[in-house]
């Protein structure tokens, strides 16, 4: 807190700051991100957090930087799922106030996904995405378009950045992404049940 006021930012901000100078797999941490729940694969809500690698050393900005890895692993075991079912995946927008603020957060992603990450500058994407589909509703006859492309194409906002994947990231997280699927894996379904005994205590 007392350094953060310092240098007149956040605490997230400096958490990000000293993260961003860390490589993949320097803090020798990796994080479950479980503490509301995991809603997707697995839809168990009764399932909670952990961080496996802490030592006498771990700093701060170690346990940050593994959550936000966390999230991106996540993310990954969402699309892993999506792909091996048929869906192709080749780019990933992403909208908000976080994809627009943090840049490490956004590489991270990129990295993990091994994916370009497109970023919208419109502050009201969802809303954008919800008049696109109501113009198709309407119809050309009413002022709208008669398909979902024409409309996109029309009613596309601007892109505000585009993070491409470090290529050295990327095989440093195809690693971690490893052991972070057998945690997830574990945890999650083989050994789910001592998460939800200890909530039960």
């Amino acid at each position: 807190m007392k350094e953060a006021k310092e240098q007149g930012i956040s605490v997230f901000d400096l958490l990000e700051k000293k993260a961003s100078h860390l490589e993949p797999g320097q803090s020798g941490l990796i994080a479950l991100d479980w503490h509301n729940g995991n809603r997707s694969i697995l839809s168990d809500a009764d399932l909670s957090g952990m961080i496996v690698g802490l030592t006498l050393a771990s700093k701060p900005e170690d346990i940050y930087r593994a959550y936000m890895e966390a999230t991106a692993f996540g993310a990954k075991i969402i699309i892993s799922n999506y792909e091996q079912a048929g869906l192709k995946i080749n780019e990933i927008f992403a909208c908000g106030g976080l994809p627009q603020k943090n840049d490490l957060l956004m590489q991270i992603y990129a990295d993990v996904l091994n994916k370009e990450i497109i970023v919208s500058a419109s502050d009201y994407t969802p809303a954008v995405g919800a008049a696109i589909l109501g113009s198709v509703a309407a119809g050309k006859e009413n002022g709208g378009y008669d398909s979902v492309e024409e409309a996109v194409e029309r009613m596309k906002q601007p892109i505000l950045k585009t993070y491409k994947p470090i290529l050295s990231h990327v095989e440093k997280y195809k690693k971690l992404f490893q052991i972070y699927q057998q945690l997830h894996n574990y945890f999650g379904i083989t050994k789910k049940s001592w998460m939800k005994d200890l909530k039960s205590l």
